[in-house]
């Protein structure tokens, strides 16, 4: 019941009791209902099944390190570092980790008493024509002012349960933002790699073109002396046009990869620099680490276990509210007709009461919110677990990406001289009068076609040891994002000690 005093000190309000009040519900509000976190049981490999039959001293400690300097370009160095330094989305993932700090703060906020002030004045004319008449003086002024206190008493942990779902939902913002610069070194590194590649395939193509041509030149003069057929002359026009055909598509290519880097890294689409070239890129070492790592390196990993925190949290949240919400409140101040009089003892006001809620019928609407709490943790708990399985099957199949392409440019190389000396000796036996154009023709059609494969599988070995470093994590993650935008001071500040030192 709230108690109150309106004019004066005539009755002392017994701030005894109310202080022995408080702290009864104080050490009833220990109480949290709903189930404590706990990771949940996972099946784990013991090692990855595609794994290096022997790891040294620098495959373990590779994921540690700035993996994509091991490429041994500087220009795709200083390209990584714009990135990290000028990428919007690593921006936009900083803003959002701001968005939710403050979620936490005000959330956080409600375990405390909140205090305020109020100061009103008014002038105003009662009607004499009523009942109770109208004052003396007549307009009168009316001014009051007070400090107002109230606070809801967490008694069942709701607010507590909410802050930790908070806390959940910030620490994973936090990861989202480092799985965006996770995935940022590997898409920059990435574009680099096919942009190389599509340069090597345009001066192949240049290369072929300018061959054929010089070829089809030859035997257009042939074909005057009568030495050729115009048969031979129209095949030679043929396979002019075909590299013909294709060098503009790979320059389109080219020009396309090289907008979508400068946008990866900050700029406006435009021309990027190149450094060494496709085969001039030193490979990087195949790093070395066990599944159970992965859970802890990997940020959408992370992410996905928070989400589970904070949905585990709700549910207490949730069931709070089958229980008693009791506030207290209070107001202290001085109310008069004028300003000046407004401290003295006669003008004194105070306030204080005990507000309590009890919930008795609201037609499942309690048990709905519990029902749907539950179903939702029973969702994210799924969503992680296939979060980790996938973390899993993307190592697993990067670890098999490297060792087969590899292989597969072995192959390709071997393939390529065997074709440059088909091709030679297919154009001495045709000089020679021993064969036909046809097959000078087929072993420069599959010559030029082995040398776009082999650029392609050159840089597919360099593309799955990038995704390989990206499924794995690792502490390369922290000296990349030592170089990005940070969330802002304030939030900082906010995410400190006194909120369960939440921040990494």
């Amino acid at each position: 019941m709230p108690r109150t005093d309106l004019h004066g000190p005539a009755t002392r309000a017994p701030l005894p009791v109310l202080a022995a009040t408080c702290a009864a519900l104080l050490l009833v509000s220990a109480c949290t209902l709903g189930p404590d976190y706990r990771r949940p049981e996972l099946v784990v490999p013991e090692q990855f099944r595609a794994a290096p039959a022997e790891s040294t001293s620098t495959s373990a400690t590779a994921t540690d390190t700035a993996w994509w300097q091991q490429f041994g370009d500087p220009q795709l160095d200083a390209l990584v570092d714009e990135a990290l330094a000028n990428n919007l989305d690593v921006v936009a993932a900083a803003a959002r980790v701001d968005q939710f700090y403050g979620v936490l703060g005000t959330t956080r906020a409600a375990l405390f008493p909140q205090v305020g002030a109020d100061l009103t004045g008014s002038r105003q004319r009662a009607s004499r024509e009523t009942v109770t008449g109208a004052p003396l003086t007549n307009p009168y002024d009316s001014v009051q002012a007070a400090l107002l206190a109230s606070w809801e008493l967490d008694l069942f942990g709701r607010t507590r349960r909410l802050t930790e779902a908070a806390t959940a939902e910030a620490r994973a913002s936090e990861a989202f933002r480092r799985g965006t610069v996770l995935s940022l070194v590997a898409a920059v590194t990435t574009g680099y790699v096919l942009l190389r590649d599509l340069d090597k395939q345009v001066e192949v193509a240049r290369d072929t073109v300018k061959l054929r041509e010089d070829s089809l030149k030859l035997f257009e003069r042939r074909f005057k002396g009568g030495v050729v057929s115009d048969l031979e002359v129209s095949q030679a026009r043929s396979e002019y046009a075909t590299a013909l055909r294709t060098l503009p598509q790979l320059e389109y290519s080219a020009a396309q990869q090289e907008n979508a880097l400068s946008v990866l890294v900050g700029r406006n689409p435009g021309p990027v620099s190149r450094g060494r070239a496709i085969d001039q890129l030193a490979l990087p070492v195949v790093p070395a680490g066990l599944p159970s790592e992965l859970i802890e390196r990997r940020p959408d990993l992370v992410a996905a276990e928070q989400a589970l925190v904070a949905a585990n949290a709700r549910i207490g949240a949730a069931k709070a509210a089958y229980f008693p919400s009791i506030s207290l409140t209070g107001a202290f101040g001085g109310a008069s007709r004028s300003l000046s009089d407004l401290s003295k003892g006669s003008a004194r006001i105070w306030s204080y009461g005990l507000d309590i809620s009890v919930p008795i019928f609201t037609a499942g609407a309690i048990a709905g919110q519990v029902q749907s709490a539950e179903a939702a943790q029973r969702e994210s708990l799924a969503r992680y677990r296939k979060a980790v399985q996938s973390g899993f099957q993307e190592t697993e199949n990067a670890l098999v990406g490297v060792s087969k392409s590899r292989q597969a440019r072995d192959a390709a190389e071997q393939q390529t001289v065997a074709l440059i000396n088909y091709a030679r000796l297919a154009r001495r036996r045709y000089d020679g009068g021993y064969t036909s154009y046809l097959e000078v023709l087929d072993a420069e059609r599959s010559l030029f076609n082995a040398q776009l494969q082999l650029s392609q599988s050159q840089a597919e070995v360099l593309l799955q040891s990038a995704a390989l470093y990206k499924a794995m994590g690792g502490g390369w993650l922290d000296l990349a994002d030592q170089k990005t935008l940070q969330p802002s001071v304030a939030t900082r500040e906010v995410c400190g000690p006194a909120y369960g030192n939440v921040c990494r």
